[in-house]
């Protein structure tokens, strides 16, 4: 059986990004976000939304689906752990 490897969430990668000598409430000001809404994504506590997304990729020179696509490849990871019933696959009618 082969194990996927845990994900980085994007605030992980994100920190990796930063200046080492920007703060947070630097670089939240440059991005016109709360110093409380990047905090949390820097700490996992909040995923990238869209419009974050679009501002990181304005700010940082990327596009913004890397930074959705690791959100959700997180998400997708986190899910997995989860428990989920089972679901039988839809039988497509034959015409």
């Amino acid at each position: 059986m082969s194990r996927m490897h845990n994900p980085a969430h994007p605030g992980e990668v994100l920190r990796d990004w930063l200046p080492e000598q920007m703060t947070v409430t630097q670089a939240a000001k440059e991005l016109q976000v709360s110093r409380v809404t990047l905090s949390k994504v820097l700490n996992g506590k909040a995923g990238i939304t869209a419009a974050m997304a679009l501002r990181l990729s304005a700010w940082l020179g990327t596009t913004p689906d890397i930074w959705l696509g690791m959100q959700t490849q997180w998400d997708l990871w986190q899910a997995k752990k989860q428990p989920r019933p089972d679901i039988r696959p839809l039988e497509r009618l034959l015409a």
